[in-house]
């Protein structure tokens, strides 16, 4: 899944918690999160640049958090895993630690595997 592609999906499902989320689409759209963030403690002095990454940051929480919960799902785990980030220091590592895992093949008890329509679109275009 494209950098375009991942940013869509996940705008698309803004609310969507069923479901599965591929390695690629969890991690092109933490990579704006972390982008946003460390620009704010960057531009902290521009107030304009400033509010625009907190804008996005604002903007972008929810499908964070609901593409996290896919993303658990495509490794066959409930969405409850995602509350190991409210334990202080090693939650967030055990967290990552689920993310960075690759999906499970085919389908599972969250859905069909999340990739194959891409894989079917690109085929197409060849």
């Amino acid at each position: 899944m494209t950098f375009g592609e991942s940013i869509s999906t996940c705008l698309k499902k803004y609310f969507v918690i069923q479901g599965r989320a591929s390695l690629s689409e969890f991690w092109w759209f933490q990579l704006i999160w972390v982008v946003s963030y460390l620009s704010i403690f960057i531009f902290n002095n521009n107030d304009a640049v400033f509010f625009f990454f907190l804008g996005i940051i604002i903007l972008i929480a929810i499908p964070l958090f609901t593409v996290g919960v896919r993303r658990l799902h495509d490794t066959n785990k409930s969405g409850q895993y995602y509350f190991w980030n409210l334990v202080p220091f090693i939650g967030g590592i055990i967290f990552i630690a689920f993310m960075i895992g690759s999906g499970t093949k085919g389908s599972n008890k969250y859905g069909p595997d999340p990739l194959k329509k891409f894989i079917k679109k690109r085929k197409r275009k060849k």
